[in-house]
């Protein structure tokens, strides 16, 4: 059914991502060249990012709506919880190779861009663990015929 407590978490998972385009990854005191030209690191400063972050939304909102295949959900549910890792983690990667180009004494902060992938990856996880509860309660109830 689409108003069981994981229609909710995908929500919160479509939502996290989504709200990637307005959180940045990380930023800086100074502008400097590469991805920190502009002081903030964000997803649309590559086209990689911005494909796993619209990617993972347009899946976590389409996994709402599979609420009849529970199989089906449940793995889209684990791509959706192998995206949200592999986004900060590429990400991390990204700005580790622009490193060197940094001159020292730069700040750089983390950004709330973290924190919103986390919040996917939890919601993913919470997601799949009431999908499977139900998949588990519709196979007793069909022994039970």
């Amino acid at each position: 059914m689409i108003q069981r407590i994981q229609s909710i978490f995908l929500l919160l998972v479509a939502g996290a991502f989504f709200s990637l385009f307005g959180l940045e990854l990380a930023s800086s005191n100074t502008a400097t060249t590469g991805f920190l030209s502009d002081t903030v690191f964000n997803i649309q400063d590559h086209p990689v990012l911005l494909v796993m972050t619209i990617l993972g939304g347009a899946l976590a909102v389409l996994n709402i709506f599979m609420f009849k295949n529970r199989t089906l959900q449940m793995r889209f549910g684990y791509l959706l919880i192998v995206l949200s890792v592999l986004l900060p983690l590429l990400g991390f990667l990204l700005f580790y190779q622009e490193w060197s180009t940094i001159p020292k004494g730069t700040l750089i902060e983390v950004g709330l861009g973290l924190l919103a992938s986390l919040a996917a990856l939890i919601f993913s996880a919470l997601a799949n663990r009431f999908i499977k509860k139900d998949e588990q309660l519709i196979k007793s109830m069909d022994r039970l015929r």
